[in-house]
């Protein structure tokens, strides 16, 4: 008997169950939890028929009504994310509203900013959020047609302290350049915009050493499914030196099993091909043995349950900051394990032209960061000092010259 047999629906998403319940079990989701989502779906529609709301006047705030009224007799599914998969499925189908858009500044010059931000400059939601609020930060109570050097100077002092001062300036230089490209003001203000120190390469990357890598992945219990899935991912990043986006990426045909190697594909759209060590290929056999096989996407490492889509870049440093404290380790992303992969590969004698290679470095001075922990080959540049007064001032004498001049 299917699970939609087994709950009874009335009112208007009768229609509608049966093929919800497809969708969720094509999705991963178990019978058990296709019951309790079709239980929610039974009380959705009993409360819209109740008060006669049609499907296409299903609103945001018609589904907080709904989850108001639910807190005060339900002790499950209480939060509009619980609906998210059903209201998923009704827009797949055209029936309800498509979710409202991110709406845009009340001002004018803030719309016409975030559009060439988002249509010209492609710039992801993320950063035109951040840029647009700094252009509103700036322009309040500031007239584009009246701003000098003075103004930019002022700013930028009143936010010297605050955190994230690099990203304010680079926004603060985008936003003087978009009202002199739309002729808002006389002159191009961007260089009154004063530059930020930028420390790089002051701190020493902080990779593990090779107990805590073997602590670290001791805390994956790979008697479970997400124990052999996070012990993976784990792997290729302490191994190979992978991003978490990178790890998130995967898919079933990025490995060539017949050669042994995994294709990469990294930032700003490069790709790779690096060698799959044995250890790695046999945790993604070892993981891929459990991993769900009546899933639609091919992404390789999946969430721990339904609904299965693609991972992400935020799952896979998640898992990495859970094994770090598991193993009592002061996490710092799983960017700590890409450091990892190459103080050990400086360690076991590799060039830095050779990590840069393994890391897909496209600058070596990025990987020249590195050369600071290899301690080894940085002490032959250190010759010892002479030890003894005596010693010290004797060297000192044989460096002093005769005085040119005559006299004694």
């Amino acid at each position: 008997m299917k699970v939609s047999a087994r709950v009874r629906v009335s009112g208007p998403l009768v229609t509608y169950v049966e093929g919800f319940a497809d969708a969720l079990s094509a999705r991963g989701y178990t019978d058990f939890s296709i019951a309790n989502q079709l239980r929610l779906v039974a009380h959705l529609s009993r409360w819209l028929a109740g008060r006669a709301i049609a499907l296409s006047q299903i609103t945001p705030y018609t589904v907080e009504q709904f989850i108001a009224e639910r807190r005060h007799t339900h002790t499950m599914f209480r939060s509009p994310r619980a609906l998210a998969p059903f209201l998923l499925f009704l827009r797949s189908l055209d029936v309800v509203p498509a979710a409202p858009s991110e709406p845009l500044p009340a001002d004018e010059l803030l719309r016409k900013y975030h559009s060439h931000l988002s249509d010209d400059r492609e710039l992801t939601l993320g950063r035109v959020r951040g840029y647009v609020a700094v252009a509103d930060d700036f322009l309040a109570n500031r007239s584009p047609g009246d701003l000098v050097a003075a103004d930019v100077t002022a700013y930028v002092q009143a936010h010297a302290n605050s955190g994230g001062l690099l990203g304010r300036l680079t926004a603060l230089r985008s936003v003087l350049k978009f009202v002199f490209l739309i002729g808002k003001t006389s002159v191009n203000l961007t260089h009154a915009v004063p530059s930020a120190s930028c420390r790089r390469l002051v701190s020493l990357p902080k990779g593990l050493d090779n107990a805590e890598v073997d602590e670290m992945l001791a805390t994956c219990d790979r008697r479970t499914t997400t124990g052999r899935r996070d012990y993976a991912a784990l792997l290729l990043m302490v191994r190979l030196g992978l991003r978490a986006g990178e790890v998130a990426t995967l898919t079933l045909d990025d490995i060539d099993w017949r050669v042994g190697e995994v294709v990469i594909f990294g930032k700003s759209g490069s790709t790779g091909r690096l060698p799959v060590p044995n250890d790695v290929g046999e945790s993604i056999v070892s993981y891929l043995r459990r991993r769900p096989r009546h899933v639609e996407t091919r992404c390789l490492f999946l969430p721990c349950r339904a609904p299965y889509r693609d991972a992400t870049a935020g799952m896979v440093c998640s898992l990495a900051r859970r094994a770090l404290l598991a193993a009592d380790i002061s996490p710092s992303g799983a960017h700590r394990l890409r450091h990892t992969a190459a103080t050990q590969m400086l360690r076991r004698g590799a060039s830095l032209t050779e990590i840069a290679q393994v890391l897909r470095h496209r600058h070596i001075d990025t990987t020249a960061i590195y050369a600071k922990v290899d301690l080894d080959r940085l002490s032959t540049l250190a010759p010892p000092w002479p030890t003894g007064y005596r010693s010290r001032l004797e060297q000192l004498q044989k460096l002093a010259q005769h005085w040119p001049g005559g006299g004694s």
